[in-house]
């Protein structure tokens, strides 16, 4: 976790941050003194949290504080300051802690554990929606939407074994038979998941989790065999060296 420290009295910034240290793993990136500094420094740079004093230079810690109360990102902000009569405003911007001076180190510690445990729990919740979000996107690449008789035949892309180009169409043999695509191979094989299918020759796209056998063929090319199909699907002499490379032979 990344803090900043604003607060124009020395010894006001280095006990906190001596505290901050000492109770929290919580990382000073830098410190100032005038509120246009942290303005500038949070258009360039993004912070976890702002340790706050309200008395300060050009812009005082509450203008400063509905300034980032605007940001898409906000971080967290703990006011520190002298003066009990800002408190109510302090948390209608959504201020996470108002902590007065003197400093009581034993507050200081508590809102710090408080901070650091808020932090990680958002971090963890942010983070399993990040892996939701990337789960229903993955389901939604496997499938894929295959022609026959006008009606659209929803498919895994798993069940397709490979695809031909003939002529101005696709044919797509999966294990629920032929489909032919009114498209270029080229852009059907850009509706696949990339990592399962490759395009081996011009003509082909193929899923390389079902190849069952790599066979030699002349010209020092070769011919795949598929499960449970008859079929064989060439890999073009262009291609051989990266088929090699893929498939570590």
């Amino acid at each position: 976790m990344r803090a900043i420290i604003v607060e124009d009295e020395i010894l006001a910034r280095e006990e906190l941050e001596y505290l901050i240290t000492k109770h929290s793993r919580i990382e000073i990136v830098d410190r100032f003194e005038d509120g246009l500094d942290v303005l500038k420094f949070l258009q360039e740079k993004e912070v976890d949290a702002i340790f706050l004093d309200i008395n300060i230079p050009s812009l005082d810690g509450m203008l400063l504080a509905t300034n980032i109360s605007k940001f898409a990102r906000k971080p967290y902000v703990i006011f520190t300051t002298a003066y009990k009569e800002h408190a109510a405003q302090a948390f209608e911007l959504e201020a996470f802690d108002y902590i007065l001076k003197p400093y009581d180190e034993k507050r200081i510690a508590a809102m710090l554990r408080k901070l650091e445990t808020t932090f990680n729990r958002e971090q963890h919740e942010q983070g399993e929606s990040s892996n939701a979000v990337d789960s229903r996107q993955r389901s939604e690449e496997k499938r894929i939407n295959l022609l026959k008789n006008d009606k659209y035949i929803v498919t895994s892309s798993d069940d397709i074994y490979y695809a031909e180009a003939q002529e101005k169409v696709t044919n797509v043999f999966a294990k629920s038979g032929m489909y032919t695509m009114p498209m270029s191979i080229s852009d059907f094989h850009a509706l696949l998941p990339q990592d399962r299918f490759y395009r081996c020759h011009r003509s082909y796209t193929v899923n390389l989790s079902q190849i069952h056998e790599i066979v030699p063929w002349f010209n020092n090319t070769y011919l795949l065999r598929l499960r449970d199909m008859d079929a064989k699907v060439p890999v073009s002499r262009s291609k051989v060296k990266e088929f090699r490379q893929l498939m570590h032979i």
